[in-house]
């Protein structure tokens, strides 16, 4: 069964409209430059870019129905439908014949994005795995989809679609041929995750970690805590939690939770644990499983110690869903697992280690260790601003500092805050010699460009808004 207009209409405005076209939506987008023939398009209002601006656009690009909230100024079918949260009421019927390309007029269009997820999510019966944690998820989630996908059809969510926008997009994409499907579940506050689950009904909740990212949001670690919490105190009593042992507040709750708990970690503690962890640099990771006195041993394409632990969640998950330890470690070798550090060639025989996607404390001193223990002639650390860590902001980048000025000869920091990072790496030995700071990443650009030299190793790592992927597409461009 595929989306259609006449599942819109029942979804939006009443059950009883579902028969009224069999018309298929091909996808549905944001973005009216990606609309394409039979899309549907979803008006979302925003600080600078209100998408009520481009329904006629969406429209001449293909797309044959839209959500809006606003009056608009389009040739189409207008369709009205008064909303609030809890429900839908229809001031039309079944009987009326409706051209295409139609608006449906809501009270709030990011509410009928999710009523209408909510709506096609409860169609079908996959079993549904939810994903949060301060860092890792959409690395686990990726890690997952490779060892899941070994033996089931499986839907996930795509890039970073973990709020409550992306999410809903993603559940759109379910059809009858889905047999799994995993969502990436982030949050900025108290109450998003609870939100998300009521839409997607997982099954399943797997929570990574509990870290101080987000503390500028949230204050305290107890309310990222409360916050991820929110995944599996919304199971169902006949699902499961799996749980990282070595996480004490992710382990505490268990006592807020219904469902069955599984755990894993570097714990022989947990159900599922790993030891005898060897990193061999961009070779990946060596280390043995063990599951109630078995052993395993694995070689995965994963870079650094750290990324044991996705594994071990990864395997949790084929486990826990039947499947055999040789589905397992072939879904862990398949190409795709390792989305977030990448090696490419840089300047003058150098490379690159890319982290540009995002930054924590922890994420970077993990980052760190790899770097250490890759193979080179000299190690270099381009390091910038960690977003959103409150009042956890100058000891988490004294902490980075602290790693920094064990691990490398040549140290770049990029923001005022990276500054931290600098002072306490010279505070704890490294030269001032070998440290710059800057907030030109152009200047970073350039520097680069002329101190590399054969095998340096440079590990570029920071913030999203920080825009350091600047600095590695002109390195490798």
């Amino acid at each position: 069964m595929k989306l259609t207009v006449g599942h819109v209409l029942a979804g939006l405005i009443d059950p009883n409209l579902i028969s009224l076209s069999q018309r298929q939506i091909s996808h549905v987008v944001i973005d009216s430059r990606q609309a394409t023939p039979d899309s549907l398009f979803v008006a979302l209002p925003g600080e600078n870019v209100d998408g009520h601006a481009y329904v006629a656009n969406a429209f001449d690009n293909g797309a044959i129905i839209a959500i809006v909230h606003d009056d608009i100024d389009v040739e189409c079918s207008m369709i009205t439908s008064h909303q609030n949260k809890a429900s839908f009421i229809a001031p039309c019927k079944a009987s009326f014949a409706v051209p295409l390309p139609i608006c449906i007029k809501v009270d709030d269009t990011l509410q009928g994005l999710q009523q209408l997820a909510a709506y096609w999510r409860r169609q079908f019966s996959p079993t549904v795995i939810g994903i949060t944690g301060s860092i890792g998820k959409t690395s686990t989630k990726e890690v997952a989809y490779c060892v899941l996908s070994s033996k089931y059809n499986t839907l996930k969510s795509e890039g970073n679609y973990n709020n409550e926008i992306g999410l809903p997009l993603s559940l759109l994409r379910l059809d009858d041929s889905h047999e799994k499907v995993i969502l990436e579940m982030g949050m900025y506050d108290v109450g998003e995750i609870a939100e998300l689950c009521q839409i997607a009904q997982p099954q399943i909740g797997m929570v990574t970690n509990v870290n101080p990212v987000h503390l500028e949001r949230l204050g305290t670690i107890e309310r990222i805590m409360v916050a991820k919490q929110e995944l599996v105190e919304a199971l169902p009593a006949d699902g499961l939690a799996i749980l990282n042992m070595d996480d004490s507040r992710v382990m505490a709750m268990r006592h807020h939770c219904q469902a069955k708990i599984f755990t894993y970690g570097l714990s022989p503690k947990a159900d599922l644990w790993a030891d005898q962890i060897t990193s061999q640099g961009l070779q990946g990771i060596r280390f043995v499983f063990h599951l109630h006195g078995e052993r395993i041993h694995a070689k995965i394409p994963l870079l650094g110690r750290h990324s044991v632990h996705t594994a071990l969640r990864a395997a949790a998950l084929g486990l826990t869903q039947g499947m055999a330890w040789d589905e397992i470690l072939a879904g862990l070798q398949r190409k795709g697992a390792q989305l977030r550090l990448t090696a490419v060639p840089g300047p003058n025989g150098s490379l690159i280690l890319d982290d540009t996607y995002n930054a924590s404390p922890a994420s970077s001193i993990a980052a760190l260790d790899l770097l250490h223990e890759v193979d080179g002639e000299r190690k270099i650390a381009v390091l910038s601003d960690m977003a959103e860590l409150g009042a956890y902001e100058k000891m988490g980048h004294r902490k980075v500092g602290v790693r920094a000025a064990h691990v490398v000869d040549l140290l770049i920091t990029v923001g005022d805050k990276a500054q931290i990072i600098a002072e306490e790496a010279i505070s704890c030995g490294l030269t001032q010699s070998a440290v710059h700071s800057t907030n030109d990443i152009y200047f970073v650009i350039e520097c680069l460009k002329q101190i590399t030299q054969p095998n340096d190793i440079i590990l570029i790592k920071g913030s999203r808004s920080m825009h350091l992927e600047q600095i590695v597409k002109w390195l490798t461009h």
